[in-house]
């Protein structure tokens, strides 16, 4: 029991799985992005598929990096310095996340080319505030303020 409440478990818990939001919400981004811009049908719907597994994938593993994150922050969330600018990013882009695998799994294929431009530029929002966080995670990491 003392290791699951050790601080060093939870420190090496969010490092390791902050790395896969980042890596695969900006993968998702850009294989939907290749997915609007292929015209072969059946290459289109495998850059969508992946662009959707990607993202679910990357908003499952925010879970376990927000909740190791908390922990460390003994639950406050705001803090100064560079903790304070990783919390700016870091919400908009774990709220961003959750609602674009929602609207993904209740659209599915059913998409205007509206909500598909609306989507994307979400989704590379998405991309850039997760990025930030994870900049200003480092920053932590690395010493900054």
């Amino acid at each position: 029991m003392e290791l699951f409440l050790a601080a060093n478990i939870w420190e090496m818990m969010h490092g390791g799985s902050t790395h896969l939001p980042i890596a695969l919400m900006l993968v998702s981004a850009v294989f939907d992005a290749l997915g609007g811009l292929i015209r072969f049908e059946r290459v289109k719907d495998r850059l969508h598929a992946a662009g959707l597994f990607t993202l679910i994938a990357g908003t499952l593993g925010a879970f376990p990096a927000v909740l190791s994150g908390l922990i460390l922050a003994r639950w406050e969330i705001g803090g100064t310095g560079a903790l304070f600018w990783h919390h700016v990013f870091l919400w908009p882009a774990f709220t961003l996340l959750i609602a674009l695998s929602v609207w993904r799994l209740i659209v599915r294929g059913r998409r205007s080319r509206a909500g598909f431009f609306i989507y994307l530029l979400a989704a590379f929002a998405a991309a850039f505030l997760v990025s930030a966080a994870g900049f200003w995670g480092g920053e932590i990491l690395l010493g900054g303020s």
